[in-house]
C-alpha cells in the first residue's frame, strides 16, 4: 500500500465509527436520518467518481446507494403512511432508476438530479425531527 492510501483508509474507518455511534441508541426517526445522510454521501461520491472516470468507485458507491434506497423503501409503512408513503416509494424508485442510468451512460448530471430528489426529502425529514 502506498502512502496515499493510508489517510483514506483511516478516514473510512473513522466514518464507520461515526455512523456506528450515531446508530447506537438512535430513535427510528434518527435512524432514517442516518440512512438519508449515508445515501447523500454515496450519491455525491458516485457523482465525483463519474466525473473523474473512476468506474470502480462509481459502481461501489452506486451499490451502496441502491442498498440504502432499498432500506428506505422497505421501512415505509404503507398502512399508516398512505399517500405520502406511496409518493416516497415512487421517488425512491425513480432515484434508483436514475442512479443506474447515470452509471450506465457515464453521466454525472443524471446522478446529481437523483441526489437532488433525495436532498429535498432529507431536508424535509430534518425539519420534522
Amino acid at each position: 500500500m502506498y502512502m496515499g492510501q493510508q489517510p483514506m483508509k483511516a478516514l473510512r474507518h473513522y466514518a464507520a465509527v461515526d455512523t456506528g455511534s450515531r446508530v447506537e441508541g438512535a430513535t427510528p426517526h434518527q435512524l432514517v436520518r442516518v440512512l438519508f445522510d449515508e445515501l447523500l454521501l454515496a450519491l455525491e461520491t458516485a457523482t465525483l467518481a463519474l466525473k473523474t472516470g473512476d468506474r470502480h468507485k462509481c459502481l461501489d458507491r452506486q451499490t451502496r446507494a441502491l442498498a440504502l434506497l432499498h432500506a428506505l423503501e422497505t421501512s415505509l409503512d404503507f398502512d399508516r403512511g398512505g399517500e405520502i408513503a406511496l409518493s416516497l416509494a415512487t421517488v425512491y424508485r425513480e432515484v434508483r432508476k436514475r442512479t443506474l442510468q447515470a452509471s450506465a451512460e457515464g453521466d454525472p448530471a443524471i446522478m446529481e438530479t437523483a441526489r437532488g430528489f433525495i436532498a429535498d426529502i432529507a431536508d424535509a425529514w430534518k425539519q420534522i425531527g
